[in-house]
């Protein structure tokens, strides 16, 4: 097999860490939805070039996180409530499937770590000062957790695609929902071990629903921004403070 050339390596490397440092800013919310981002400045304050920063931002617009107009530069992705809902039609379909089937495949120890693991998750789900990035994380675990018990490949790498913007979604206000204990994905989890495939798919389902439900009503001041100023954002830093919503705190 042929060796990359030191620079295509180089570069690859650079362009992997600027996707990666955007994308941890856009999921902790140092970057809100409908901000400019510019490339010239990021790639300043990177250390790189022009064309690592760029080839970064085009993957991350490429998985909806990110959009880009002519004129006027790329902003961090505002969604459509057509876009909310499209996508977890799909993750529905996809994860309800991953539970019927993880109900009849994952193994006793298994079961036993996705239990603990959703303790984890809803014990910083509770929390309202908790780290978003951290809770994130867990939460994106625990169901590609649940996804790789099925032993289907395919069905694992089909709901991994599904996350990253559902991701971005949760972030918006997560920190203002802290009200005590919870026990969101315990529940869930116990009803995926219980060993009954149709109550296991009923409880994903479930689950999915009210996550939908919860981004919608998070998502409302986003909603307005973009039906008045969507395609049309500038770049000048007091016209987009002007756009940006304040989140709740």
């Amino acid at each position: 097999m042929a060796r990359k050339a030191p620079e295509t390596a180089e570069y690859e490397s650079l362009a992997a860490e600027a996707y990666t440092i955007v994308r941890l800013r856009i999921l902790r919310g140092d970057l809100a939805m409908g901000q400019i981002i510019s490339r010239r400045k990021l790639a300043l304050e990177l250390g790189m070039s022009f064309l690592p920063v760029s080839e970064a931002l085009m993957k991350l617009e490429f998985e909806g996180l990110l959009e880009s107009r002519p004129r006027a530069g790329t902003r961090v992705r505002i969604p459509t409530v057509q876009d909310v809902q499209g996508h977890y039609i799909v993750r529905e379909a996809l994860e309800v499937q991953a539970a019927r089937l993880f109900a009849e495949a994952a193994t006793a120890e298994e079961q036993q770590e996705l239990l603990r693991l959703a303790f984890r998750v809803d014990l910083l789900a509770s929390q309202p000062d908790a780290d978003r990035y951290h809770y994130l994380s867990l939460h994106e675990k625990l169901h590609r957790k649940i996804a790789e018990c099925t032993r289907c490949g395919a069905l694992s790498e089909a709901i991994e695609k599904t996350h990253a913007l559902a991701s971005t979604w949760m972030c918006v206000g997560r920190h203002a929902e802290g009200q005590g204990p919870r026990r969101t994905h315990q529940d869930l989890m116990e009803k995926l071990c219980a060993g009954d495939p149709e109550a296991a798919a009923e409880g994903m389902r479930r689950h999915i629903g009210s996550s939908k439900d919860r981004a919608v009503e998070r998502l409302q001041p986003y909603f307005r921004m973009g039906a008045t100023r969507g395609a049309t954002y500038a770049r000048s830093a007091r016209r987009q403070a002007e756009a940006i919503p304040v989140q709740a705190s």
